[in-house]
C-alpha cells in the first residue's frame, strides 16, 4: 500500500492512525491476552462514528482485512488481524443515562465499569459480565451473562437500539421497529454485521446487594456442590450464586495460610435488605467456609471485586 493512500487515510480520522513504523505502534496493538501476537498494517483508533465510516470504507476500497476492538477483552484475540487494518474504538467512551426513561447510550469503547458508575448513582443497572473492564460492544453482541442475569436476563435481552456502520459505508439505527433484521442478527451474532459505535439499554432498577465470595476447603466441595445442584433447581430469580472450583490467589487480600489452597467457592449476589437474610439462610445449610466475604455492598464494588485477579497482559486462553 502506498504511503500517499496511508497519508490520505490518517488525514481523514480525527482520532490517530498507528502504522508499523509509528513510536506507539507496538503498545496500541498489544492484546488483552498476551498468548497472542499479531501484526495488523494499520490501526485506526476511531473518537466518533465519522472516522468509523471513514475506516471502513479505506478498509473495504484497499481490500484490507478488518478486525474491530471495543474494550479489548476478547481472549481469542478477535481485535486484531495481521497484515489488515484494525478499527479501535476505545475512545468512543461517552455514557449518558436517561433515568426518567429509564435508558442508557454507551459508545462501543466502553467497558462494563464506564457504564455501572454512571447507571448506579440514578440506582439502576444493565446486566453486563462480571470483570469490570470487560468491554460493552463484545460482552453485549455475544450474549452477556453477569450476575443480574437471573433477574434482568442477557445484556442483549436489555438492548433497546443500536448505531451501526455497515460494510458499504453507511450509518444505521437498528431495533425492534428500524431495521429489525440487522437488530435480530446483533443479538448474540457477534460483531459480525457492521461495527456498531453506540447501545442503548434498557436499565433496571438495583440498589445495594448482599454479595460477595464464600470460600470453602476443597475437601468440602462434593457436599457444597451437592447442595448447590438442589438449590438452584428452585432459588429465587433474584438470588445469583456462582460455584467454581479455583485456587486461591497467593496475595492480598487472601489470608497467607491459605495461599495455594484449592478450594470451592460460592460467590453470591442478593438485592435489597432481604439480601442478608436470604444469604444467612444458606450459611446455615453448608460446612463452615474458610473464608466468609459476602457483606453489603453496591454493584460497582461487586463488579470491580476480581479485576485485580485478570489484569491485561496475561497468558492464558
Amino acid at each position: 500500500m502506498s504511503a500517499g493512500a496511508i497519508a490520505t487515510f490518517t488525514q481523514s480520522l480525527r482520532g490517530p492512525v498507528f502504522g508499523r513504523e509509528h513510536p506507539e505502534y507496538d503498545e496500541a496493538r498489544k492484546l488483552y491476552n498476551r498468548m497472542i501476537d499479531k501484526q495488523p498494517l494499520l490501526i485506526a483508533r476511531c473518537t466518533d462514528a465519522a472516522d468509523v465510516v471513514a475506516a471502513v470504507n479505506f478498509g473495504r476500497d484497499n481490500g484490507l482485512p478488518i478486525a474491530i476492538r471495543g474494550g479489548a477483552h476478547n481472549g481469542a484475540g478477535l481485535g486484531s488481524v495481521d497484515d489488515g487494518l484494525v478499527i479501535d474504538l476505545s475512545l468512543m467512551k461517552g455514557v449518558r443515562v436517561d433515568p426518567a426513561k429509564p435508558t442508557v447510550r454507551a459508545g462501543a469503547g466502553c467497558v462494563t465499569g464506564d457504564v455501572d458508575h454512571a447507571t448506579c448513582a440514578f440506582g439502576q443497572a444493565v446486566p453486563f459480565g462480571v470483570i469490570s473492564t470487560t468491554g460493552v460492544a463484545g460482552l453485549t453482541l455475544s450474549g452477556g451473562h453477569g450476575y443480574l442475569s437471573r433477574q434482568y436476563g442477557l445484556a442483549i435481552d436489555n438492548l433497546l437500539e443500536a448505531d451501526v456502520v455497515l460494510a458499504d459505508g453507511r450509518f444505521v439505527t437498528t431495533s425492534e421497529s428500524e431495521n429489525p433484521d440487522l437488530f435480530w442478527a446483533l443479538r448474540g451474532g457477534g460483531g459480525n454485521f457492521g461495527v456498531v459505535t453506540s447501545f442503548l439499554f434498557r436499565t433496571n432498577p438495583l440498589g445495594m446487594l448482599y454479595a460477595g465470595p464464600i470460600i470453602f476447603d476443597l475437601a468440602d466441595a462434593a457436599p457444597v456442590m451437592r447442595w448447590y445442584r438442589q438449590f438452584q433447581a428452585n432459588s429465587p430469580d433474584e438470588f445469583y450464586i456462582f460455584l467454581g472450583l479455583q485456587s486461591v490467589p497467593p496475595g492480598e487480600p487472601f489470608p497467607q495460610e491459605h495461599w495455594g489452597k484449592k478450594m470451592c467457592v460460592l460467590l453470591v449476589s442478593h438485592p435489597g435488605p432481604d439480601g442478608e437474610k436470604a444469604v444467612n439462610a444458606i450459611r446455615a445449610e453448608l460446612p463452615t467456609p474458610i473464608i466468609d466475604w459476602a457483606q453489603p455492598m453496591p454493584y460497582p464494588m461487586l463488579q470491580t471485586m476480581f479485576d485485580p485477579l485478570y489484569p491485561r497482559g496475561l497468558q492464558w486462553y
